[in-house]
């Protein structure tokens, strides 16, 4: 098929930012300041023709909930349809001491859990994991996570809303409990999952099961051109690019048709991003 149909069409794609009460009130550049509110969120609007995945940044001042997602075999079996997420998380700035909760410290049957949730003892069966600029998670359906305060990232998401909130910190939000207990893993976090890069460096991030993401530094290399022949999603994180003719600056996301729809800034450090 001709890239002919995605150049009339959307290029830039829209951007939402989400108050929340545990985001920023001074978010780092590029992005403009916040008015005093706190954001917590900046989502791009996934387009008609590439509906599968969600991108955004997250900005933390305080900790989110303890959650798990369901996959897409459990919201089918529940007949949501495909409505799984399966997430992942690329660290672009951290506070000293920042930290992640993916996983548990040691295995534990769903009444544990249930048990530590309501008595908030659930914080420290969590496993903590120390961060900063570069390190990069990937996050399975059924994981039990919650990301720390003083942590700003880039998030590659299927496009998914459903979250189970298993603990909130007393904050007056609806839990999940026996929604999230029913998909939930108690088991401990694989450390395959997890990698560290320079975020200067050309580097796959993950290749599957549901899309891939590369951080490409300068031009694309033999095996970007291979893997990425069909529309994709291209986040530019240092240097512009234009896309179709179009800019694209760092904290602004597009989709392109194909590779030759780019302009790549030799110097330049972007995110790209397709469904397997």
């Amino acid at each position: 098929m001709s890239g002919l149909p995605y150049r009339k069409k959307l290029v830039k794609l829209p951007t939402r930012s989400v108050e929340k009460i545990w985001g920023q009130d001074r978010l780092p550049a590029p992005f403009p300041d916040t008015a005093g509110k706190r954001i917590g969120e900046i989502w791009f609007e996934p387009p008609a023709i590439l509906p599968q995945l969600l991108g955004k940044y997250i900005f933390t001042s305080d900790k989110l909930s303890v959650q798990v997602h369901p996959s897409d075999t459990q919201t089918e079996a529940a007949g949501l349809g495909r409505q799984g997420k399966e997430e992942c998380w690329l660290v672009i700035e951290a506070e000293p001491n920042a930290v992640l909760g993916i996983g548990l410290t040691q295995n534990a049957d769903a009444q544990t859990i249930r048990q530590a949730a309501l008595d908030g003892s659930i914080e420290t069966m969590l496993d903590w994991h120390p961060v900063q600029a570069g390190d990069f998670f990937y996050i399975p359906a059924n994981t039990i996570h919650a990301i720390g305060g003083g942590i700003s990232l880039i998030e590659m998401q299927q496009n998914s809303d459903i979250t189970y909130r298993l603990y909130d910190y007393g904050r007056p939000r609806e839990l999940h409990l026996d929604e999230g207990l029913s998909v939930a893993s108690g088991e401990p976090y694989p450390e395959k999952y997890h990698k560290r890069i320079s975020l200067d460096e050309t580097a796959s991030l993950t290749s599957g099961p549901y899309f891939q993401l590369d951080q490409l530094a300068g031009l694309p290399d033999q095996d970007i051109s291979i893997r990425y022949t069909a529309p994709f999603l291209i986040l530019p994180t240092k240097q512009a690019v234009t896309v179709d003719g179009e800019t694209i600056n760092p904290g602004e996301c597009a989709l392109a048709s194909s590779l030759d729809a780019v302009r790549f800034a030799p110097d330049g450090i972007c995110l790209l991003a397709q469904p397997l």
